[in-house]
């Protein structure tokens, strides 16, 4: 999906070399980051994915790269990293495989529209202040979870179960600085069967994956 201008009118911050492949991110948009590089060690490769929170598009551009037959929606809320994304999938020869859409978590999705696999690298970071502030740039949108860290997690929770397919997964990142435990029962309590299957450990906060499966039944 295009949605950028031209190279030309792009302000790029860095460019990334990763698995053969090449990322531009631009100017206000979230570099991947070791979080990002947890969940492409855990990425599934088959059916219809969804991506919230795309950024750059490295992992959707993983995805569809990886397999001949996957579609892929990939979101973000910030028009910047939606354009970064539709500029990777070009240059990474994608574009055909992912639909890049910009808006609100699952909000752009149709209703009724269902996955196998839905990925998000979720704002966990709790303000800095301790208040509850709206994110100052659209940037902020990829860090800033409010007072707790759990604001877009907790709406996220809500939401993403209804768009997954029985036996379907959800790949969600979030730290233990935004109560991982709390988003385990959540999603138990949703009826899905949740645990942590990998995570990465920084001097003052654990990286945490946690595997989200609605039953087939």
């Amino acid at each position: 999906m295009k949605i950028f201008e031209s190279k030309k009118s792009l302000k790029f911050a860095k460019k990334i070399h990763f698995e053969d492949m090449i990322f531009f991110v631009l100017e206000g948009v979230y570099e991947p980051a070791e979080d990002t590089f947890l969940l492409a060690d855990h990425l599934k490769v088959s059916g219809n994915i969804l991506e919230i929170g795309t950024g750059c598009g490295i992992l959707s551009v993983l995805i569809a790269n990886k397999a001949e037959s996957v579609s892929v929606i990939a979101t973000d809320i910030n028009v910047d990293a939606a354009r970064c994304a539709g500029l990777n999938t070009e240059i990474n020869g994608v574009s055909e495989k992912i639909d890049i859409i910009v808006g609100d978590l699952l909000r752009p999705i149709k209703e009724g529209h269902l996955f196998d696999t839905i990925l998000f690298n979720a704002p966990y970071l709790p303000n800095e202040c301790g208040e509850e502030q709206e994110p100052k740039d659209l940037i902020d949108y990829a860090w800033s979870g409010g007072i707790d860290g759990r604001d877009v997690i907790d709406r996220f929770i809500q939401q993403a179960p209804k768009y997954l397919r029985a036996g379907g997964n959800i790949l969600l990142v979030q730290s233990t600085l935004s109560n991982v435990r709390k988003t385990l029962e959540e999603f138990r309590k949703l009826g899905l069967q949740a645990e942590i299957v990998d995570e990465r450990k920084s001097f003052f906060e654990t990286i945490t994956l946690i595997e989200a499966v609605k039953s087939k039944e």
